[in-house]
């Protein structure tokens, strides 16, 4: 007798055995049930008692910079970080001041020309992933010693320098056939500021004013834009432009540079925000300074109007307000003072084009005052 049995007298064998017969019989229906159960799940792929993730709110749908770049074919990526593409802040800053020569060179009471901004755009992508790829070629021994810059593709050895001076060509064979686009003059003043492209990354192991070239070269676009437009540069106008620009650079790249202060103390490298120290928000409020003034000057050699003045003005607020709530200990901070810097330029290239437009609504009050006279 099993275990746990009940005990029945002798006489209920038959009962004994009908009932075992009927319990086989249960036994083989549970185990064509979960038989095909399991057919089931394996047909439709749902496993049936699998302990699932839990399911979080969906994921928002994102066409930013960053969310591109990370949606790219694997092969594609290296590339595409090197060129910084995932960080567009800096490709911002150096298509801004193409933008205000642009509008700026435009005819009273029009707007800037539409296909010379998206000319520009383009060109602004490719130089700036050009300069990029150069200033990692360069900088590619620095970069793994900096715990910022070490997942760069050629520092973490993703890509190697041939394939980086093969994609440097491409870049560089694109971004000419831009500059092809504009006028002869301009493809001549274009092609000059190639030697800064080039030279720039080297500017921090010699000076302590890299952020220096770095405005003469991001800012290029102040002459190229005016004279895309004009087909030469009016210097009275385009020098103050270009001058404010490289002042603007100062600002938002020695911020930049406090990032880094600590790194490049390390492995030798020079900056302004090294030079400046704990003087940095002086030098900072002078920089901004010498830009509003710059600005102002442009405007009056251009004949620009109220709304330009007010974004100058406004210009000038933002970078107050930078400066002073800067925390130049804080690399965090720092990179959030220095991505502002596109809400700046895009208020003054805002002031532009209502300046411009500004004109003719005051050139028509002149031509009615004249014939109602």
């Amino acid at each position: 007798m099993r275990c746990g049995a009940p005990h029945r007298p002798a006489g209920s064998a038959s009962d004994d055995g009908k009932m075992a017969a009927l319990l086989a019989g249960f036994s083989r229906a549970s185990c064509r049930f979960h038989a095909a159960r399991s057919a089931l799940a394996a047909a439709t792929a749902l496993p049936l008692r699998c302990p699932a993730a839990p399911l979080g709110p969906p994921r928002p749908l994102s066409f930013s910079a960053a969310e591109l770049v990370r949606a790219a074919p694997g092969p594609l990526r290296p590339y595409l970080h090197l060129m910084r593409l995932h960080q567009p802040a800096g490709t911002w800053l150096l298509y801004l001041p193409c933008t205000w020569s642009i509008g700026l060179a435009a005819e009273p009471g029009c707007l800037p020309d539409w296909h010379m901004l998206s000319l520009f755009g383009a060109g602004a992508v490719l130089m700036r992933g050009a300069g990029c790829t150069i200033n990692d070629l360069w900088d590619r021994d620095y970069d793994k010693q900096v715990a910022r810059t070490a997942g760069r593709p050629l520092a973490a050895g993703e890509i190697s320098t041939f394939q980086s001076f093969v994609f440097l060509g491409g870049q560089l064979s694109l971004a000419l056939c831009v500059l092809l686009c504009l006028n002869y003059y301009s493809i001549i003043l274009g092609a000059a500021s190639l030697s800064l492209v080039v030279t720039y990354p080297l500017m921090k192991r010699i000076t302590y004013w890299p952020q220096l070239v770095l405005g003469l070269t991001f800012n290029w676009g102040a002459l190229l834009g005016w004279s895309a437009i004009q087909g030469s540069c009016d210097w009275s106008v385009c020098l103050p432009l270009y001058f404010a620009g490289v002042m603007w650079t100062l600002v938002y790249d020695t911020i930049y540079a406090h990032q880094d202060k600590r790194d490049d103390i390390v492995i030798g490298v020079k900056s302004t925000a090294l030079k400046f120290k704990e003087d940095t928000k002086q030098w900072l409020s002078g920089f901004s300074t010498a830009m509003v003034s710059g600005l102002c000057v442009a405007g009056m050699n251009c004949d620009q109007t109220f709304p330009y003045y007010s974004a100058v003005a406004a210009v000038g607020a933002h970078l107050a307000h930078q400066i002073y709530t800067l925390d130049i200990d804080k690399p965090e901070d720092c990179w959030k003072k220095f991505a502002s810097n596109r809400t700046v330029g895009g208020l003054l290239f805002v002031g532009i084009v209502l300046g411009n437009l500004w004109k003719r609504k005051n050139s028509e009050t002149v031509e009615e005052r004249s014939e109602s006279r």
